[in-house]
């Protein structure tokens, strides 16, 4: 197990991000999906509550914690691509 892991914050799509995130770079899974076991301000009992995943092999956690927080450009992955043709895959993919 890592020592450090990132923890992004989601609204309610942590789940949806994560699998986005497995089926556009290599090196990346979505493990363990964490159901919350009662009703909480953010999630009801049996709603996704956080997801173990990996983006590019660094291990992280969705966690669906409500929205009051907000993702912005304080945080991002930087991926080290090959060529033009791999960046503009993942560009495409992202902005669509």
């Amino acid at each position: 197990m890592a020592k450090n892991t990132i923890c992004l914050w989601y609204d309610t799509d942590a789940e949806e991000a994560a699998r986005f995130y497995a089926a556009t770079f290599p090196n990346s899974t979505v493990g363990k999906i964490h159901r919350a076991p009662s009703d909480n301000p953010s999630t009801k009992a049996g709603e996704v509550l956080m997801v173990d995943f990996t983006v590019a092999g660094i291990p992280c956690i969705g966690l669906n914690g409500g929205p009051a927080f907000k993702h912005n450009e304080a945080f991002s992955f930087q991926i080290a691509t090959d060529d033009q043709e791999e960046t503009d895959r993942y560009w495409n993919a992202i902005v669509g």
